[in-house]
């Protein structure tokens, strides 16, 4: 029996950035109904970029879109960076006004915003529920610490080492510079086996000492255990952060809403802005939206 070839629309595309070669690089497939997930897994690891997003044909009628995000090595319920260039490929690809999209993920079923900005989009997706895990213990912050190159010294007081997750959980770990911020080098080795230790693959370090007009926070993103040793421009990091800084009452906020601008990539020469906020209920983080810009690099086809 012949085989059906399909041709498939791929993308790279560069997100939390208007830069080409800039922010974090995303592969998007446009058009990925009739890929098998080892498909989909074997071109994510072909591109090789930290995820690539699969985008599919809704399955329900409380969604109009399905993506799936895939790393070099494994299937995630959620990433940031690859929803704003899949969302920001579809519409191109459609002509679309502003407006929301709801889209299905791992995460669950959330909007998207879609804003049109002359001949330009800017992309802004409602996070997973928020979950904080307790405090870490000592020795297991510990051993983070000497994963990272870090030293007591080198800790924000203010700042708990703590999992938190928006859809796709990360260790928030403050520091108290932005210098020692962008000389880390760490173990990479080490830090995968915390993973298994502590249940979470991504190690969020960040630092309020901002030297820029506009941005709050300055981070770093390493996630060994799912083959990226280090993420440039994180939503999903960034994301959760804003609560996080809500929830211990690190930043100042008046009203329901806290809004920033989070800073990443710079130690590894693809900077790139987060534009994240926070909606409060009662004081407490309710809602988080990442969002932020982004540029085309490529477009090409493969027949599968």
């Amino acid at each position: 029996m012949r085989c059906t070839i399909k041709t498939y629309h791929v993308y790279q595309v560069d997100s939390f950035t208007t830069e080409k070669f800039k922010g974090n690089p995303a592969g998007v497939v446009s058009n990925a109904d009739g890929l098998s997930e080892s498909q989909m897994q074997s071109l994510a690891r072909e591109l090789n970029n930290s995820e690539t997003a699969f985008i599919l044909s809704p399955t329900a009628a409380d969604h109009q879109v399905w993506v799936r995000f895939f790393t070099p090595y494994t299937e995630v319920p959620s990433c940031g960076h690859a929803t704003v260039a899949a969302h920001y490929i579809r519409a191109r690809e459609m002509a679309l006004p502003s407006c929301t999209v709801v889209q299905k993920i791992g995460a669950g079923i959330l909007p998207v915003q879609i804003i049109k900005e002359q001949d330009d989009y800017r992309i802004i997706m409602t996070q997973g529920k928020i979950e904080f895990s307790d405090p870490l213990p000592k020795d297991i912050c510990a051993q983070i610490m000497a994963a990272l190159g870090l030293t007591p010294a080198d800790m924000e007081t203010r700042c708990p080492v703590q999992i938190v997750s928006t859809g796709h959980s990360k260790v928030m770990i403050g520091i108290n510079g932005r210098e020692k911020l962008n000389v880390l080098s760490p173990d990479m080795t080490r830090l995968t086996v915390l993973s298994k230790l502590v249940h979470c693959n991504g190690y969020y370090v960040f630092t309020l000492d901002s030297p820029f007009a506009g941005i709050l926070a300055c981070g770093r993103m390493f996630a060994p255990a799912i083959g990226i040793n280090e993420d440039p421009v994180t939503g999903n990091a960034n994301g959760p952060l804003g609560a996080y800084l809500v929830k211990h009452r690190i930043v100042p906020v008046t009203g329901n809403l806290f809004s920033f601008q989070g800073f990443q990539g710079e130690a590894i020469g693809r900077p790139g802005i987060v534009e994240v906020s926070v909606t409060l209920e009662q004081g407490e983080p309710f809602i988080v939206t990442v969002g932020g810009r982004a540029v085309q690099i490529f477009h090409t086809t493969i027949e599968i």
